[in-house]
C-alpha cells in the first residue's frame, strides 16, 4: 500500500513513484525512473546538444558577474532608499518570479513537443522531469540552472546602465525599481536550484531546510502535490506562494480551456507519449 504525500519522509532522494501515486495500474516495472526508456532517451539528447552547455555557461557566467555589479550599485546606495522600499521590492520580486516560473513551467509541461531548437533545447527537460523526476538532483550547477541564469541578463544589464548613466535623480526615483529588477533577477536564477532542492531528501544543508520550512523558497512536501499524475497542479516552483491563489481559481484549468477552444491541442499530449515508453533497459 502507497503512502500519502502527508505521510511520507524519506530518508534518501524523492523516489520517483510511490510516495506520489504514480505507479502505473497494471502490474509490471514502475512508470518512472532513470531506467525509464523515455528518460534514457530524453537525457541523451542533452549530451548532443553542445551549443546548449556552451549557453548555459555563459548565462551562468554573465549573469553572476551582473548580479555582483547591480549588487554593489544597491548597498553603496543604501543611504538614499527610503527604508521599506527594499524591502518590499524584495519581497514582490520573489512574488513575480514565483508566478513567472509558474506560467513557463505549465508551458512547457502542457503544449509543445521535443522537436526543433527550442523543443530539443527547452522543453525536453519538461519530459525527462516528468518520466524521472529526480534526474535534476544528478544534474550539475550548469546544466541546472544555465537557461534560468541566462534570462536574466539582459534585465540585470539594463537596470546597470540605467544606474551608471542616469542623473542622480534618475538613480534615486528608479531604486525600487532597480531592487526589484534584482530580487527579481535572483530568484529567477535560483529557481531551478530551488527547485532541485524539492526533490533531494538527504544530506540537504541546515540553511536550505529552513528556508523550505519557512516557505521562503520551495518546500519538499508542497511541490510533490505537482508529481502525482497527470502532474496538472502547482506549477509555481520559486516559492510556491503563488500556487494557492491560483489553484483557488482554477487558473491552469481555465488557461488550457480556452487554448483547447481556440486550437483544439490537447493539454500534455505530448508528455503522455513520453510517459508510455514503458520500456526498460534495466
Amino acid at each position: 500500500q502507497m503512502t500519502s504525500v502527508e505521510e511520507y519522509d524519506a530518508n534518501e532522494a524523492m523516489p520517483e513513484d510511490d510516495p506520489n501515486g504514480n505507479t502505473n495500474a497494471a502490474p509490471g516495472p514502475n512508470r518512472w525512473g532513470k531506467s525509464h526508456a523515455g528518460a534514457q532517451e530524453l537525457q541523451k539528447m542533452y549530451g548532443e546538444l553542445k551549443w546548449k552547455r556552451r549557453s548555459e555557461v555563459f548565462g551562468i557566467s554573465a549573469a553572476i558577474i551582473s548580479f555582483i555589479v547591480q549588487g554593489t550599485i544597491l548597498v553603496s546606495g543604501l543611504g538614499s532608499d527610503v527604508w521599506w522600499h527594499p524591502f518590499l521590492s524584495l519581497f514582490l520580486g520573489a512574488l513575480v518570479a514565483d508566478f513567472i516560473s509558474g506560467l513557463v513551467h505549465w508551458a512547457a509541461d502542457t503544449w509543445g513537443s521535443v522537436e526543433g531548437v527550442i523543443g530539443k533545447g527547452f522543453i525536453r527537460s519538461f519530459r525527462e522531469h516528468h518520466v524521472d523526476p529526480v534526474a535534476i538532483t544528478r544534474h550539475d550547477f550548469i546544466e541546472c540552472n544555465g537557461d534560468n541564469f541566462l534570462v536574466t541578463v539582459p534585465f540585470m544589464v539594463t537596470a546597470i546602465y540605467l544606474q551608471l548613466t542616469g542623473n542622480e535623480d534618475t538613480v534615486r526615483e528608479w531604486r525600487p525599481h532597480t531592487w526589484f529588477l534584482f530580487s527579481l533577477g535572483i530568484y529567477v536564477a535560483m529557481t531551478n536550484q530551488i527547485h532541485k532542492w524539492s526533490h533531494t531528501w538527504s544530506a540537504l544543508p541546515g540553511w536550505v531546510e529552513f528556508l523550505q520550512r519557512t516557505h521562503i523558497i520551495l518546500p519538499r512536501w508542497h511541490h510533490k502535490k505537482h508529481h502525482i499524475s497527470p502532474h496538472a497542479c502547482n506549477y509555481c516552483i520559486t516559492i510556491g506562494f503563488m500556487n494557492y491563489p491560483l489553484e483557488l481559481i482554477n487558473f491552469w484549468t481555465f488557461l488550457e480551456s480556452i487554448i483547447t477552444k481556440l486550437t483544439g491541442s490537447i493539454p500534455r499530449s505530448d508528455d503522455m507519449k513520453w510517459a508510455e515508453k514503458t520500456v526498460h533497459s534495466e
